[in-house]
Parts: structure tokens; sequence; C-alpha cells
């Protein structure tokens, strides 16, 4: 009913950038809070930075200072502009949304990317 398609990611330098991009399409009646989370080689999956509707955000620790998300709420996007990339910061990174879908439940439920791999180089 609902897919989320990622674009954005590949391999950079360290100090380098990339922006990533998500976009919601399908049986979409409305999205609440947006995301990115990431998960690297043997760690759990760990939040990035998150955009409520209104465009409150949320930023890990790692991200503040150098991540920027946004969103489009006519286009159903999010974005993740990240600079001064570290090795550290590579990993899959999942797009996420809080979407209520046209079923008549009126729930909203978490949907997920299939991920987008950031490599980032020494």
């Amino acid at each position: 009913q609902v897919q989320l398609v990622e674009s954005g990611g590949g391999l950079v330098q360290a100090g380098g950038s990339l922006m990533l991009s998500c976009q919601a399409s399908g049986r979409i009646l409305s999205i609440n809070s947006m995301g990115w989370f990431r998960q690297a080689p043997g760690a759990q999956r760990e939040l990035v930075a998150l955009i409520s509707s209104s465009g409150m955000t949320n930023y890990a620790e790692s991200a503040k200072g150098r991540f920027t998300i946004s969103r489009d709420n006519a286009k159903n996007t999010v974005k993740l502009q990240m600079n001064s990339l570290k090795p550290e910061d590579t990993a899959v990174y999942y797009c996420y949304a809080d979407i209520r879908v046209r079923d008549g439940s009126g729930r909203y439920n978490p949907y997920w990317g299939q991920g987008t791999q950031v490599t980032v180089s020494s």
C-alpha cells in the first residue's frame, strides 16, 4: 500500500557531503513523523534524525551540527543533507515514515525504505 524509495547514497571521502532523499507513495492519507535511521555492520539500527509534520526536528548527538533534515509535505518527501562526513558515518541509511493509509482504520503505522548505502573513506 505504501512505498518509501530512497536515493542519494554512495561513496564519499571524509569531510565530504551527501544528500539523501526519500519519497513516500501509495494510498497515503497523512504522514506524521518522517526521518532517517542507519545501521552499520554488526550494530543495531539507530536514529539519525526525525522531523514532524510541523517541522520540529530531533537529531542524534552524532548528527548535530553536521546533518540537516527537511521535508516537503506536499510531495511526501524527506531529505537528509550530510556535511563533514566521517568514516564512522558509514552505514546503510533507512528512510522512515509514520503513515496513515486509506484503509479506514485511522491508525498510523511505521514504514521503512529499502536502505541506501553510505560509505565514507578516510
